[in-house]
């Protein structure tokens, strides 16, 4: 029997070629035009970066603790952080690591506004310090999650998956529970404080924005943009709040060769961190960056428990496990939404 000749077309819009599969995904991605950087990256490149990011991050906390436990300088570990960042970043650009793109005004002026808003976060952050509990400061960061999907929410119209809200509460609240003790804060502190975890969080986002949107800055080329602008306004500030002096009447001789030593290794270290920070804020995203700055505090309390003997309540240590199963639920929700990014 001879064929109609009528060949049905497949339709050339996305959309409907998808709707004539049907109900396939047991997962809805987000509502988002365009599939968003860190989907396009494998889970192990995403997992390996947030790997070093944790190894880099909790090495440079033990060697705080051991090393430089009395350097009661901020400002200036601040301009050494960034100084060595300027350096580190200047000689792998020597060596042809990365190339700098040409940039007008106003894409300066950006960087220059990001590198004030570096500056001005931890002056935030140690003012507020001083007006409010240690462990009251934590649990206001351990907010940041929520602020992240907020600020992604009313600024670029981005949403993500219910579950992927749920997962963020047992990070947060986890968290809560690890840093639980003598809550104390006055009522500037508090705002401060709060003030200080919004410009954290406006921090990631930026960050992360200024490498993948319109900019899409390599990580290293960010880095040395903005770490030099933030090391001439920490050395201002050390300045004003009389850290420079300080330091200096505590050292009539200069440093050291043993602080020097300390001091250089401590820059080495901030360097390898500031590389892996920006790299994973890159292809992971500014939200699970949060998210890890919360589990970071779970391990950094865990650390203290092996390391220094530190003594912790039932609370605590409750805190700790239901912060870790948040993360890997919350982990297990992004690689699902990876896969279902990578059947569209």
């Amino acid at each position: 029997m001879a064929s109609s000749g009528v060949k049905k077309e497949k339709p050339d819009d996305l959309e409907a070629q998808l709707a004539l599969l049907g109900p396939r995904l047991p997962y809805s991605p987000p509502a988002s035009p365009l599939v968003e950087s860190e989907y396009r990256v494998s889970g192990w490149t995403k997992l390996s970066y947030l790997a070093f990011y944790f190894l880099c991050n909790i090495s440079l906390t033990i060697y705080n603790k051991l090393i430089l436990g009395q350097f009661a300088y901020p400002w200036l570990l601040t301009a050494l952080h960034a100084g060595s960042a300027s350096l580190g970043c200047y000689g792998l650009l020597m060596k042809g690591q990365f190339t700098l793109t040409k940039l007008n005004y106003q894409q300066n002026i950006v960087l220059v506004l990001f590198s004030i808003l570096f500056t001005v976060n931890i002056a935030t952050s140690n003012v507020s310090l001083a007006m409010v509990s240690i462990p009251f400061h934590q649990i206001m960061r351990s907010t940041c999650p929520v602020f992240a999907v907020l600020i992604y929410r009313i600024r670029y119209k981005r949403t993500y998956s219910n579950e992927t809200y749920l997962s963020l509460i047992p990070v947060v609240l986890g968290v809560g529970l690890t840093t639980y003790g003598d809550y104390y804060f006055t009522t500037a502190g508090f705002f401060l404080t709060l003030l200080g975890v919004i410009l954290a969080v406006i921090k990631t986002v930026a960050t992360n924005r200024i490498m993948t949107g319109a900019l899409a800055l390599s990580p290293l080329e960010t880095l040395l943009r903005m770490s030099p602008l933030a090391f001439v306004q920490a050395i201002i500030c050390a300045m004003l709040s009389g850290e420079l002096s300080r330091f200096a009447r505590a050292n009539p001789n200069g440093p050291s060769r043993m602080m020097i030593l300390a001091l250089a290794g401590n820059g080495l270290l901030a360097f390898m961190l500031n590389v892996s920070s920006f790299s994973t804020n890159k292809v992971a995203g500014a939200l699970t960056m949060t998210v890890c700055g919360n589990i970071k505090q779970c391990l950094t309390v865990l650390l203290g428990i092996v390391l220094f003997g530190v003594e912790v309540g039932f609370l605590n240590g409750l805190g700790m496990f239901i912060a870790l199963v948040g993360a890997a639920w919350y982990s297990l929700v992004e690689l699902r939404a990876k896969a279902s990014w990578a059947f569209y």
